[in-house]
């Protein structure tokens, strides 16, 4: 291994390799060592005249902290998935899973054992919360400052390879998340090195990266083709893409999509990169032959929105909008709720309509999800508020709807844990003012800080983690079968996997609340009033959350029909 750092800033450069100095050589912007390493040796790099060696921006492992030093990684690994063929985002079902509370012991070896769970509901792609190093001991994993190296308390990079080998034995695709538009707040030593931030354009969470340069781009692009590349990842969700700050002439994404489809062919197997995006602009989804970035797909707030709004009647702050059954039927339907339309909640007119020509599944649609469970002010899953009649409703509309489904994990039991929002600055200052911050901000939302879990107390961590003995009990188990039922479903009628737009149509009402959603020839129908909703005409009943009773759907069910 030779040593290559992009570092313009200072004007010296050591490498600590195993506790020996040795002078770099500077190339321009750039600085080498051709001095040899081994696999486990630990290095950092020591900038002018400081004397505390700082780990590598591109480090592939970091056995004691992002503060520490780096160590020497060799990446191969005895696969055992010469035959994966991959998985595909069409058809498929998306399981977002926190590794950290997955599992009483937060690894991704103890996930590795609660996968034949995964099989047995019928899921096609495990998604993981970000796992690049981050400072602490627990997070979200949105705070990385160390993007190449996979965080040490889920076990480090062999671990994780261990994991998706194990996805694949079992049939299971992966897909990575991934945060490319801002750094954590401790351990970001990227600044000392050469100009990776971009002040001016800071986003919510910090300065962004300065996609204008060169190497910011090869730094993001490069570890995203390692994910998949050497990691045999199959898939990434690309964090806040919105928050991607970008004038060139080719946008990162697009420069990405390309990349990414070029290993695609290579390896012969699908690569699939999905956007979280606020913009609605469906230029993401867009073929680049069309004129689009020629990303795979993105998640669909709206559809959330809409669903749980009709299911909760919660309609503050940016539900506002989505509180007539109309909304539901129009995000169902067209995909955007917003495509030109006024934003209460933004006070402007918001995103673009979505070619009818756009595959269905190209939107990533869910009742719930870390972002809508955790930044609410107590964590609190549906399960908390909904009955299991409306639970069952909730898992209808994500399952049989026309987009991709992804269930949060949990879910499909109607866990009755709450998913927290849970930090371990290991810096008082930092983790005060992450509690200060965090409590303020609901208090300005109306709701008492003193219900606002301390995000820095272990105990808010903890009590976010799956309770598995839940699964056999009461409601718990019904879920379950429920959940099973409906991807099983999924999977045998070709109308639940129809991508066309052409083929959706809704008809809905207010009072009484119901929702039919058409999808060829069959239909989901929804009752959300208090007296059975008759059905008209002769069907063939292939699914109900209660059983129909005298030809009606009874009161805050559902049920899939061939008319």
């Amino acid at each position: 291994m030779s040593f290559d750092l992009w570092a313009p800033r200072p004007s010296a450069v050591r490498l600590m390799l195993d506790g020996q100095l040795h002078e770099m050589t500077r190339d321009g912007e750039w600085w080498h060592s051709a001095v040899e390493s081994q696999p486990g040796q630990r290095y950092g790099f020591l900038l002018d005249d400081r004397d505390d060696p700082l780990p590598d921006p591109r480090s592939r492992r970091q056995p004691e902290g992002v503060h520490a030093l780096s160590q020497v990684q060799d990446l191969s690994f005895p696969w055992t998935d010469a035959q994966w063929t991959g998985r595909q985002l069409a058809g498929s079902v998306i399981y977002e899973m926190h590794l950290g509370t997955f599992t009483p012991e937060g690894t991704l070896d103890a996930a590795i054992e609660r996968l034949p769970h995964l099989v047995d509901l019928g899921v096609d792609l495990v998604e993981l919360l970000p796992v690049n190093a981050f400072n602490g001991t627990w997070n979200w994993g949105y705070d990385g400052v160390l993007w190449y190296a996979v965080a040490e308390p889920y076990g480090g990079p062999e671990a994780y390879q261990r994991f998706v080998d194990a996805c694949h034995a079992a049939g299971l695709g992966v897909i990575q998340d991934v945060v490319y538009n801002h750094l954590g707040p401790s351990g970001n030593y990227l600044p000392l090195y050469a100009p990776y931030l971009h002040d001016a354009s800071a986003n919510t969470w910090g300065s962004s990266l300065d996609l204008s340069r060169r190497e910011v781009r090869d730094y993001i692009i490069e570890n995203a083709l390692m994910w998949l590349r050497d990691f045999h990842v199959d898939g990434l969700r690309l964090d806040a893409v919105h928050a991607l700050v970008d004038d060139s002439d080719t946008h990162l994404l697009q420069e990405l999509a390309e990349r990414v489809d070029a290993l695609s062919a290579h390896l012969r197997r699908p690569l699939t990169l999905i956007a979280e995006s606020d913009l609605n602009d469906p230029k993401l989804i867009t073929p680049r032959e069309a004129g689009g970035y020629g990303l795979h797909a993105q998640w669909s707030d709206d559809y959330h929105h809409a669903v749980h709004v009709a299911l909760t009647g919660e309609t503050s702050g940016y539900y506002a909008d989505f509180e007539p059954i109309a909304a539901l039927a129009k995000a169902a339907t067209r995909g955007f709720f917003h495509d030109g339309t006024w934003s209460s909640f933004r006070d402007r007119a918001h995103g673009s309509p979505i070619p009818p020509e756009t595959p269905t599944w190209r939107l990533v649609a869910y009742a719930q999800d870390h972002d809508q469970i955790g930044n609410r002010a107590t964590g609190d899953r549906l399960s908390a508020t909904l009955d299991e009649d409306l639970l069952a409703v909730a898992a209808l509309l994500s399952l049989a709807g026309p987009f991709t489904p992804m269930l949060f994990m949990g879910e499909e039991w109607g866990a009755s844990t709450p998913w927290q929002f849970f930090t371990s600055h290991p810096e008082p200052e930092l983790g005060e003012a992450t509690a200060k911050g965090r409590i303020a901000e609901f208090e300005r939302m109306g709701w008492d800080p003193a219900v606002v879990p301390d995000p820095q107390d272990p105990e808010t961590f903890h009590r976010s983690k799956l309770v598995w003995d839940e699964l056999a009990d009461g409601r718990h188990a019904r879920l379950l079968a429920l959940h099973r039922e409906l991807i099983a479903l999924r999977r045998r009628e070709p109308e639940l996997t129809d991508p066309r737009f052409a083929q959706l149509s809704a008809e809905f009402s207010d009072d009484p609340r119901w929702i039919r959603i058409r999808r060829g020839a069959l239909v989901i129908v929804v009752n959300l009033g208090d007296a059975p909703l008759p059905l008209e005409g002769h069907v063939e009943t292939l699914f109900a959350t209660k059983p129909l009773v005298d030809g009606s759907v009874p009161a805050r069910s559902g049920a899939i029909i061939r008319s």
